[in-house]
Order: structure tokens, then C-alpha cells, then sequence
């Protein structure tokens, strides 16, 4: 069994302690799409992916983009 991702919460404070140029740093470079969907999971819950629009975008493009298949070169 793997340990619950401790991820989300932690941007989910930086964003609550309104430090959102670092929560934006941290979505730019998250783990894993279920990582962003959690985040805006818990900020849905509360309300506070209303206030932050930027926060909002950013998920939705990061999600999309790890979502995307990926490229490769042929060896």
C-alpha cells in the first residue's frame, strides 16, 4: 500500500497564506495529475479556487499537459 501524497495539502497552505507566486512555482513542477486534481479538490471544498483565478488556470493548463501523451525520439 503507498503513502497518501503529502503534496496538495502543502500547496494548498502556501496558497492559504497567501504566497501564491510559490504555490504557482510548485503547480509548474507537480508530481502527478492526481497531485493537481487533489489540490483543486481541496480548494473547490472550501472556496478558494473562486478567489484565486490564477491558481485555477494554472491547474487546468498542468493538468492538460501531463494529461497530453508524450514525444519521443526514436533512438
Amino acid at each position: 500500500m503507498s503513502r497518501p501524497s503529502v503534496w496538495a495539502p502543502k500547496v494548498a497552505a502556501l496558497i492559504k497564506s497567501n504566497n501564491s507566486q510559490a504555490a504557482l512555482a510548485q503547480i509548474k513542477v507537480a508530481p502527478t495529475v492526481k497531485d493537481l486534481q487533489q489540490l483543486r479538490a481541496l480548494m473547490t471544498a472550501d472556496g478558494s479556487l473562486l478567489k484565486h483565478r490564477q491558481i485555477d488556470e494554472a491547474t487546468r493548463d498542468m493538468i492538460i499537459a501531463l494529461s497530453a501523451p508524450r514525444l519521443h525520439r526514436s533512438p
